[in-house]
């Protein structure tokens, strides 16, 4: 039986299997900070496995979602009351999306924050314990969020603890609350969100709480996903009308003796060599 931590944690498995053979038939996974943030950094996963019997999506939200900004007919609503909102939202998404788990672990931020959190770490211990997983979607390590770093962390942590044979391929950490269009081209990590412009809007428009209460994700999500599309390239026609980028997170995942913070530090250090180049070369002596 797969016991989480918390008593409020679930599993939702939209097609009804048992919630370990969910989990173990897991080929592409998103773990992320909030309700809605795994349809943004890990869209690219959920397009990838959508309707394929050979792939399967699972999404982990790691916090409960009481500290939403509101707005609208969510003006009033209580935390307790916005967790219910979202996690019901969530549960949604998934079943739109047919994910093949939705894992809600409902802690609070504060809680996500302590570094090390021993729950948070032992739950995703659990989870990443049985499936064979392909990629790994997370947050990227330049995001502004602080509870975003803090899962981001933690999930590096939780996947180095795996044997080596059992970690995933391919980590990334995609665009939330930091775009990664400064990041170098030859570093860039460009995923072809293109192909389902209409699942992307569908499982972004139910998070109503969010896209009515004041925050319009959809749109910004989607028009982020154009901009970067048509910005990649300077001198070449457009090869994809919607793209996310994502930092390379692999190396992290696959040596545990880099620096997390160095290596985050390294992606700017080199952007910051690379305009430097090409302001110098231009710049009359």
């Amino acid at each position: 039986m797969l016991k989480l931590q918390r008593d409020t944690s679930e599993v939702f498995v939209p097609d009804g299997l048992g919630a370990e053979a969910a989990i173990a038939r897991t080929t592409h996974m998103a773990i992320c900070a909030h309700q809605d943030d795994v349809e943004i950094s890990g869209f690219h996963g959920i397009e990838a496995c959508f309707g394929r019997d050979d792939r399967h999506f699972t999404g982990i939200v790691c916090t409960d979602g009481a500290g939403s900004p509101r707005a609208g007919i969510y003006a009033e609503y209580t935390d307790e009351s916005m967790r219910a909102v979202r996690r019901v939202e969530q549960r949604t998404a998934a079943s739109i999306g047919r994910y093949g788990a939705m894992v809600q672990l409902d802690y609070p931020s504060s809680m996500v924050k302590t570094p090390g959190c021993p729950e948070l770490m032992r739950d995703l211990a659990l989870l990443l314990n049985g499936p064979r997983l392909e990629c790994v979607y997370l947050h990227n390590l330049a995001d502004k969020h602080d509870t975003h770093l803090a899962v981001a962390v933690a999930a590096i942590q939780a996947l180095r603890a795996l044997p080596r044979e059992r970690r995933p391929a391919k980590v990334f950490g995609g665009e939330i609350w930091r775009g990664l269009d400064w990041v170098n081209d030859d570093e860039k990590i460009v995923l072809d969100c293109s192909r389902r412009e209409s699942l992307a809007m569908a499982l972004m428009g139910v998070f109503d709480s969010q896209v009515s209460g004041g925050k319009r994700y959809d749109l910004a999500t989607q028009g982020r996903r154009r901009a970067n599309a048509t910005y990649l390239a300077s001198h070449g026609v457009d090869t994809a009308e919607m793209v996310s980028y994502a930092m390379d997170l692999t190396p992290l995942v696959m040596d545990e003796q880099l620096d997390i913070a160095e290596y985050a530090i390294g992606f700017i250090r080199r952007f910051e060599a690379d305009v430097r180049r090409r302001l110098q070369a231009l710049i009359k002596k």
